[in-house]
């Protein structure tokens, strides 16, 4: 249980994170000091590859971007997108886009509402905008120090690696600005963005716990 718990608002972080950055790996060491639930990303590296296609259609790039777009809708349709929860039920009268939209961001409403948590990706920090007691971040850096920290934390080589960040970095995008009209990297979004390959990860996820009990005025964990 949270130790933030019985708070008249429960504590959110949301992370936004760019392939190789880290996210996974600071949000769950984020979750763990401020001992709150953690809800995973859902456009992870392999769905983007399962999603992606060569770039030789003769159609038109907004075309290719609404193809696109459907096959990250499509599946994400069959999975858990719940905390601990099973895949979504379907619903008469109402479109994949919309189901996928509505089950996303009601795990999210639920973590926010109920016991607080650790969002990641997700365009948490869309859904969850203006909600009193959020604390956005979000995690960048330069494409090749990311894709160089993708391949010790990873184990895999140069081209794998610059492969992932291409297909995930354009999926997980794809997925803010289709479903919320946003650009994930507008600085603007977040209360703290910082560059995770220049700091380790552990320093980064110290900053955002401090930066987010500093907003809620508590101690640090």
């Amino acid at each position: 249980m949270s130790r933030y718990a019985h708070a008249p608002v429960p504590h959110v972080v949301t992370i936004s994170a760019t392939y190789g950055a880290g996210g996974t790996t600071v949000g769950r060491t984020v979750a763990d000091r401020l001992h709150l639930p953690y809800l995973e990303r859902v456009v992870t590296p392999r769905l983007a590859h399962q999603t992606a296609r060569p770039g030789t259609e003769a159609v038109a790039e907004d075309e290719r971007h609404e193809r696109h777009f459907q096959r990250i809708v499509e599946a994400l349709a069959g999975l858990p997108l719940a905390l601990g929860g099973a895949a979504p039920t379907p619903v008469e009268d109402v479109s994949t886009e919309e189901r996928v939209r509505t089950d996303v961001e009601a795990s999210i409403r639920n973590v926010a509402e109920t016991t607080g948590g650790v969002v990641l990706g997700r365009a948490g920090m869309a859904v969850l905008a203006d909600r009193e007691g959020v604390f956005h971040a979000r995690l960048d850096g330069p494409k090749a120090r990311r894709v160089r920290q993708a391949m010790a934390h990873e184990q895999i080589d140069e081209a794998e690696a610059t492969r992932r960040l291409r297909e995930t970095d354009k999926a997980r995008a794809l997925y803010v600005r289709r479903f919320y009209d946003r650009d994930p990297r507008d600085c603007t979004l977040y209360h703290l963005v910082l560059d995770s390959t220049a700091l380790p990860l552990d320093v980064c996820a110290d900053l955002i716990v401090r930066g987010a009990t500093a907003s809620w005025g508590v101690a640090p964990a």
